[in-house]
């Protein structure tokens, strides 16, 4: 490299240039500040972060180590896989480059999956939060970023679209869906049960994601799940209800979720998931007279009714003709 002829006061790479500072690596100009202690304080964080090999990878890494200590196994999933998104997104940024403008544009490229792009962005302002408590960041870029509007599902299960799922599901995933749907239990719970949980008393439940304690009443349709998934072939028997096949571990979310999704593309079903059968669980339960509210687990019953509503529609009966035939006798 050759010396310098002027602004000898400056760091390696740091250019003065039209009243401002940048840094400059690779033929790209930076704009690091317009005084020179700003421009000081910006190279510095950049050295340090070369050093210690941090960035937004590394950053996004030790935030979710400390994020999971506190969140629930379901969101947890959500984050890691918004995670990987994001790292692949941010490789190239340290902590101090990312900006408000940098976090919108990651959101409207995902506008065609909302949901998606608001847990991401939500995993961010996390991410971001931990950076400025470690004084990488000098503010949180996602502040003052909306969410998109998510859209309410109404899907309701039909009798006749379950049962052409289940006609052409595996009985190892079979099983799996019938209890969800009588016991209108979360997956990730379903597939927590131990065979410890059941007794003749019903199936005792910790749901994951509230922590509310419930026992689902034990009933002969329950009791002929239970009796089918025991008698499926296993080279073991392991500590929960539902397990593989070959290794007998407990089954994971992923795999039922796939599962459900090719069965109803073979059954015709369109627009289905496998959170539609506890949506429909819940919604039939009310319908034949059993306390929906202490079935979903809620903490309070207007969360169930507003839960069951988008899926019920009213039955209308329209007045009869026989005044109005007669009237024309």
């Amino acid at each position: 490299m050759r010396p310098r002829k002027k602004d000898r006061d400056l760091p390696a790479k740091v250019y003065r240039k039209h009243g401002a500072f940048y840094y400059v690596h690779q033929n790209k100009w930076e704009r690091i500040g317009s005084t020179l202690e700003e421009a000081l304080e910006t190279y510095a964080r950049k050295v340090a972060a070369a050093s210690t090999g941090a960035g937004m990878p590394k950053l996004i890494d030790d935030a979710l180590g400390e994020i999971k200590k506190t969140i629930k196994p379901n969101t947890l999933e959500q984050y890691e896989a918004a995670a990987r998104r994001l790292k692949q997104i941010l490789a190239e940024f340290e902590p101090y480059q990312l900006k408000s403008k940098h976090v919108a544009a990651i959101k409207n490229s995902m506008s065609d999956t909302p949901n998606m792009a608001n847990r991401v962005i939500s995993f961010l302002r996390s991410v971001c939060a931990y950076g400025v408590e470690q004084q990488l960041m000098d503010s949180n870029p996602c502040v003052g970023i909306r969410r998109f509007e998510e859209k309410k599902r109404d899907r309701y299960l039909t009798d006749a679209e379950l049962a052409a799922i289940l006609a052409v599901s595996t009985e190892n995933m079979r099983v799996i869906y019938l209890m969800a749907y009588l016991t209108a239990q979360r997956i990730n719970d379903v597939l927590s049960i131990k065979l410890a949980d059941i007794t003749e008393e019903g199936i005792a439940f910790k749901q994951q994601k509230s922590d509310k304690r419930l026992i689902v009443a034990m009933t002969p349709d329950i009791k002929d799940v239970i009796a089918r998934t025991k008698a499926l072939p296993r080279s073991a028997r392991g500590l929960t209800l539902f397990t593989t096949k070959r290794t007998c571990k407990p089954v994971i979310y992923e795999t039922v979720k796939q599962q459900f999704k090719k069965a109803a593309m073979r059954a015709g079903v369109k627009d289905a998931t496998l959170h539609d059968l506890r949506a429909k669980s819940i919604t039939d339960a009310k319908k034949q007279g059993h306390d929906p509210q202490k079935l979903a687990g809620h903490s309070s019953a207007r969360m169930t009714e507003r839960y069951i509503r988008l899926r019920e529609i009213d039955v209308a009966q329209g007045p009869a003709l026989a005044k109005i035939a007669a009237d024309e006798r």
